[in-house]
């Protein structure tokens, strides 16, 4: 039997209930012993529903670190803490997995990756659409060549309309941004990684508010208050990367468009394509004549854990915890989710200012 390890939750909100506490809550070597929230309702909630015998509830992050008796901390609050909070966490001697963006700014998701090395402690961020089948076929052909050198690539999170109306979404001092922070950072991540290639050279994005500002606009989760909606609408971004490849990402919450995919990539290769928009399909050249096929998922397995059945969230959070057991580096490594909000902040500065950025220079 390995070790147990004692996990303290910040954030006890819908990502908590949503996605880490269910399948934190199924491991047999977890335990979750500590719950912090801003309002006490919420952590008293969570502890009495995933907490082991004598969970310790807190309102003050600080008072939950320096409590000590923890191996890991989950940071599942608004944008904008997600630093401040790692940083305390990892400084305190615990691994730390933070949700997704990694920052409300690069220089912050900078400062948590200097943090993680200079403590030693494992830190990942909360990219879990990496652990999709489709996701994990496509990383695998990438990474066999099956594609070659690609060269172009979609970044998609398109929303017709679905805005989200509660919490801190449409608060741009919270949150940093709308549609692109939110759920273009995962479209995002997922093309960076599929390419396997961090090393962005020049960015030029837009963004806007076209949509945001109608009153009883129609919405899937009903309609906004235009004085809250702080945020973009929706924004896009071409990112040219060192070696010259081309990056185009668009992401919206409400846009005039039956073009719907989210978290999804294409993928443009010298030897094949690829796009998740209807299943996956791969396509290319075979003995003179072109093909395309769709691949039939699930039929080995999921991603690494071939004959056991587990949901995207399960494999994550496994893969987390095995990365710290076996002292390796998770999936999501801490330097690949800082060139992702390098690039998003880039947008966002391009699109402030009318002009191109450069990175790394």
């Amino acid at each position: 039997m390995g070790k147990t390890y004692r996990v303290g939750i910040i954030g006890c909100g819908g990502i908590a209930n949503g996605k880490h506490l269910p399948s934190l809550g199924k491991m047999d070597n977890i335990q979750l012993v500590a719950f912090c929230d801003i309002i006490p309702e919420r952590a008293e909630q969570a502890a009495e529903k995933y907490g082991a015998e004598g969970a310790k509830v807190y309102t003050d992050y600080k008072e939950l670190l320096q409590a000590g008796g923890l191996d890991i901390v989950h940071v599942l609050t608004p944008n904008d803490s997600h630093a401040e909070i790692s940083i305390a966490a990892l400084e305190a001697g615990n691994h730390v997995m933070c949700e997704k963006p990694m920052a409300k700014s690069a220089a912050d998701a900078k400062k948590m990756v200097e943090a993680a090395k200079s403590t030693g402690k494992k830190l990942t961020i909360g990219y879990d659409n990496r652990f999709r089948p489709d996701s994990q076929h496509l990383k695998k052909a990438c990474d066999a060549g099956e594609l070659g050198h690609i060269y172009y690539a979609r970044a998609h999170a398109i929303r017709r309309r679905a805005v989200p109306t509660w919490g801190v979404f449409l608060d741009e001092e919270k949150q940093g941004g709308g549609p692109l922070i939110d759920i273009g950072t995962h479209a995002l991540d997922l093309t960076l990684w599929m390419m396997n290639n961090y090393r962005p050279k020049v960015v030029l994005g837009t963004k806007y508010h076209e949509l945001s500002q109608r009153e009883n606009a129609a919405n899937a989760w009903g309609p906004w208050d235009p004085k809250k909606f702080t945020v973009e609408d929706s924004a896009f971004g071409m990112i040219i990367m060192e070696n010259g490849a081309t990056i185009n990402l668009e992401a919206s919450w409400a846009l005039n468009t039956l073009d719907i995919d989210e978290a999804k990539c294409s993928l443009s290769g010298t030897e094949g394509g690829a796009d998740m928009k209807q299943g996956l399909r791969i396509n290319g050249e075979d003995h003179g004549n072109l093909f395309a096929k769709e691949v039939e998922l699930g039929s080995g397995g999921v991603a690494f854990y071939d004959g056991i059945q587990m949901n995207r969230t399960d494999l994550e959070m496994k893969d987390w915890i095995d990365s710290i057991e076996q002292d390796r580096d998770p999936v999501v490594t801490p330097e690949q989710a800082y060139v992702v909000s390098q690039i998003l902040e880039a947008i966002y500065e391009s699109a402030r200012t009318g002009k191109a950025v450069y990175l790394n220079e």
